[in-house]
């Protein structure tokens, strides 16, 4: 069956979402709040200019991307600012037909002002659990190590989401631009979160090419690659994901910002999808993207040709790849299976 599409429908679609950064999906109206309350310049005074300048539409790499995370983290350094962005995320997702949610941020980013490591993650795990009881959204954190930093610091973020494994934290990942920073130099904090029944993942194949991704995948035992889109150039590599069913996070928009993908149409999910290989969509940054997770599954329709039973199995594959407990993954798949059927009824 091939459903008609629309957006209401892709709201209303079950989803998962693995890869999303903390520090890149703050509302515009909080930003201004916090910059108030704790005294940080803000380029912009209104939320609705704020919105527009925080948005990457000029970026001409990762890295230049990633300095617009200079402005958010400088208000993220306090216990309650951390709580109230990791629930209105949440929230905010909720809305968006989103039913479970991996947040994940480099919680040595937020130290800045003498918060602890523990407390910057008890912060979010707290606001997701909010946000849970009040919207039946399911939030977990995923701990972010950040590539040009140095690996004993990695190691040390990576010990913390082993702290905190049965306490909200479900992952370990590696961020940060990619090109002189190889994931290998942190191959002992990722072998120390294997070590400690923690899931990893890994940025790869994003600023970099398929070197990066082997090296996740072979360096670090990664058990899921975020973005991978350089993939593709690598034909040995897309074979190896695909036969191992290791999930790639794919986030088109922001691809196209950081100019991994030339565009929507040129950006290789459709490939991969047609390989089989396990792939997810996500948002990355809400707010430097400018996008909700309709958008990022209106786009793959509109551009690259998916249907509604081709964009519901990706669905379901968020479900499938989430770094969750087997029963607890094996529940929100079942619920999102019923909930998935009942739209297509509706749709007869």
């Amino acid at each position: 069956m091939s459903a008609p599409i629309n957006r209401e429908l892709l709201r209303r679609l079950p989803k998962a979402e693995l890869h999303c950064h903390l520090d890149g999906s703050v509302r515009p109206q909080t930003l201004l709040d916090l910059a108030r309350e704790y005294g940080q310049p803000m380029p912009r005074s209104d939320a609705e200019s704020l919105r527009q300048y925080m948005v990457v539409s000029d970026g001409r790499s990762l890295e230049d991307y990633l300095q617009r995370f200079d402005i958010t983290l400088s208000v993220m350094q306090t216990a309650p600012a951390l709580e109230r962005i990791a629930y209105e995320l949440a929230i905010d997702a909720a809305a968006d037909g989103v039913r479970y949610l991996e947040v994940r941020y480099a919680p040595i980013l937020n130290v800045r002002h003498g918060l602890s490591l523990g407390d910057a993650v008890e912060a979010s795990v707290r606001g997701l659990a909010r946000a849970e009881r009040e919207a039946g959204i399911v939030g977990r954190v995923i701990v972010c190590a950040i590539r040009s930093m140095a690996p004993a610091v990695s190691l040390e973020l990576a010990e913390l989401a082993a702290a905190y494994r049965k306490s909200g934290v479900v992952g370990f990942d590696l961020a940060g631009g990619e090109a002189g920073h190889p994931a290998s130099a942190h191959e002992r904090a990722f072998a120390y979160a294997h070590q400690h029944d923690v899931a990893c993942t890994c940025h790869a194949g994003e600023g970099d090419g398929p070197e990066s991704v082997r090296q996740a995948l072979h360096s670090c035992c990664a058990n899921r690659i975020g973005h991978g889109t350089r993939i593709i150039e690598d034909a040995s590599l897309l074979e190896y994901v695909n036969d191992r069913r290791v999930p790639v996070e794919i986030c088109l928009t922001s691809n196209l910002q950081t100019h991994a993908a030339q565009s929507y149409a040129a950006h290789p999910l459709r490939t991969y999808y047609d390989r089989g290989l396990q792939v997810v969509l996500n948002t990355d940054n809400r707010l430097m993207s400018g996008t909700t997770l309709t958008d990022e599954y209106a786009h793959a329709a509109e551009h690259l040709g998916f249907t509604f039973d081709e964009l519901a199995r990706m669905a379901l594959n968020g479900f499938e790849s989430a770094f969750l407990p087997h029963e607890q993954r094996r529940a929100l798949m079942a619920q999102a299976e019923r909930d998935i059927a009942q739209l297509r009824r509706e749709l007869v």
